[in-house]
């Protein structure tokens, strides 16, 4: 007989994936992201034919092969233009705009707590990254600004995540 223990039943409630449940995932630990515009997780499984063409026309490099052979965002590469490449190239509609005004995903920066602006030391490097300025420095008398994000600003585009030289910036939702 197999005992859970309360922590591992509270992590087991949480809503996960049935692949991640299979391959024992229970943490939800760096879900893959999809590219901008992809259908919710379930159908885009079901949909995508894992062609790898949005692969090779992102002008980024930043969709990758990931889990299953499923196209899937690398933040550490760069950041997404939005260019709708991927979109143009989807033949099965695993990736496909709506309307002109339909927003990419719902995913926003996050900042860690590596950051080394709370630890004290001066970094403004995601702020500079940030072309839609959703990153802005709060100052402190006698201490260093500390970064804040504006998510009603943010894109989620991950330009902030390859230039943060300790990783401390993520990309969620």
């Amino acid at each position: 007989m197999i005992s859970i223990d309360n922590t591992m039943q509270s992590t087991v409630t949480r809503a996960i994936s049935r692949r991640q449940f299979l391959r024992g995932n229970f943490h939800k630990e760096k879900e893959d992201v999809r590219p901008p515009w992809a259908l919710p997780e379930n159908d885009f499984i079901n949909t995508c034919s894992r062609c790898g063409e949005c692969e090779d026309k992102c002008p980024e490099k930043i969709i990758v092969k990931g889990d299953g052979g499923f196209p899937s965002i690398n933040f550490d590469l760069g950041g997404c233009t939005f260019c709708e490449e991927c979109v143009d190239v989807c033949k099965t509609s695993a990736i496909v705009k709506t309307h002109a005004e339909a927003p990419p995903w719902a995913l926003k920066a996050q900042i860690g707590q590596s950051c080394v602006a709370k630890k004290g030391v001066e970094c403004r490097i995601c702020g500079d990254s940030c072309e839609v300025e959703a990153i802005h420095f709060r100052y402190a008398l006698g201490a260093v600004a500390q970064p804040e994000i504006n998510d009603s600003t943010c894109t989620g585009c991950g330009a902030c995540v390859a230039d943060c030289p300790v990783n401390a910036v993520d990309i969620r939702n």
